[in-house]
């Protein structure tokens, strides 16, 4: 069984080094977006390109020339486009509506060459050589780096290093692997999956089939201050006001969107803590429908949040899917009912009318969401030829325990 951890490391980077980073970034941003570009076909996901070496034939001779980017990270920047383009071309396929992939958020992904580990830093590729950059580590021990990282039984993988714009920060979310001591063991149930349901909303901008909970009310209060900001400004109606008033907007941008990357961190984190395989959301359409209390700033944070998922997951081994949102609310989610009414929701509480079962609404949300992919996922290998009309097992993670077809079952520790 291949087992993954993460270790996100702050990085001490010194100050003449800082702008090497930001403009590798830079540039690496700039190869995926070329990537992108190369492998989208906006008229037919057919003529779509997912092959990564495909795309890397065609582009990589060329990036490297029009970049001072090192070739490994060229390769990790065409692969990070190739891999959002086939996500993208699967929801195609499923009637979804999509657009060419796009990369915005600062974040370069390195691989076990570009970046060098050492007992108390790691030297980094750039644009201009290399920076070797100091760990800043908690004074408890051990820690998850000198666990994972330093341990001999686990291997380095690919992992991302991203900028904080609010505390010019920079991070380091290293990944790694460890085998179980009989690597040429496979399991016979190649079809097993863990999934985690995410529900989004108002009041809790996120929850888990874990029951843990991210919520919104420090988001929405921010989001208040800023617009209350801007409206003061936009009165004053002077030149000095309007410089202001960018310089604003440029700090809540970057603000909501640094915010949003550590919901959706910690939402992967919580997969991998938990073994997930898989991290299922609702599809947002008609997300305004359903949520009519949502503010625009709302439908942006849920829209950010499922992107940013959607590429920071696989890096860790997870994949991210979503299914029609009909009735997660209102359905209760004990495996033996499953009643379905809108009077079992009453704002934030759920009490299903059939069972009496009583549990945080947005929680009973997040379980269907999980039980509704772990239903569809057996329906469809039951189905096709290729699985033999065999059962697929498919666990949904809640608190406490895992819920499939043979109902609830708790897990030792949890």
């Amino acid at each position: 069984m291949e087992v993954r951890r993460t270790a996100p490391v702050k990085l001490v980077v010194p100050d003449e080094r800082r702008d090497d980073l930001h403009e590798s970034a830079r540039q690496f941003l700039y190869c995926a977006n070329r990537a992108a570009e190369f492998c989208w076909d906006a008229d037919s996901h057919t003529n779509c390109i997912t092959a990564n070496s495909t795309a890397r034939d065609a582009l990589y001779a060329e990036l490297r020339d029009e970049t001072d980017l090192t070739a490994n990270l060229v390769q990790e920047a065409i692969r990070r486009a190739v891999h959002a383009t086939k996500g993208c071309v699967e929801r195609w396929k499923q009637g979804k509506r999509v657009s060419q992939p796009e990369f915005t958020s600062w974040s370069m992904v390195y691989d076990k060459r570009s970046a060098t580990f050492y007992r108390n830093n790691v030297s980094l590729s750039t644009v201009n050589g290399r920076v070797e950059c100091d760990f800043e580590l908690p004074a408890d021990s051990p820690t998850p780096y000198e666990q994972y990282v330093l341990s001999e039984e686990y291997e380095f993988r690919a992992s991302t290093l991203q900028y904080d714009e609010v505390t010019d920060e920079f991070y380091f979310h290293i990944t790694t692997r460890k085998y179980d001591d009989d690597e040429s063991e496979v399991s016979a149930d190649t079809e097993h999956q863990t999934v985690l349901g995410i529900d989004l909303g108002v009041n809790s901008l996120a929850v888990s089939s874990t029951g843990r909970f991210w919520q919104g009310d420090d988001y929405d209060h921010w989001c208040r201050e800023f617009e209350k900001r801007r409206g003061e400004m936009q009165q004053r109606g002077t030149q000095a006001a309007h410089n202001a008033l960018l310089r604003l907007g440029k700090r809540e941008e970057a603000w909501r969107k640094q915010y949003i990357h550590t919901v959706a961190n910690e939402i992967v984190t919580e997969a991998v803590e938990h073994d997930c395989d898989v991290i299922v959301f609702e599809e947002l359409t008609d997300i305004r429908e359903r949520l009519p209390d949502a503010k625009w700033h709302h439908i942006w944070a849920f829209r950010r949040l499922i992107e940013y998922v959607e590429y920071k997951a696989p890096e860790q081994g997870v994949s991210v899917e979503e299914v029609e949102p009909n009735h997660t609310s209102q359905r209760c989610s004990r495996t033996d009912c499953g009643f379905t009414h809108e009077a079992n929701r009453h704002g934030e509480h759920f009490e299903c009318q059939k069972c009496g079962y009583e549990v945080n609404a947005d929680y009973n949300a997040a379980k269907n969401i999980g039980l509704r992919y772990a239903r569809q996922r057996k329906h469809r290998l039951r189905s096709s030829p290729k699985s033999g009309g065999g059962d697929a097992l498919v666990d949904v993670r809640i608190t406490g325990g895992i819920v499939n077809g043979e109902g609830y079952q708790p897990i030792a520790g949890d």
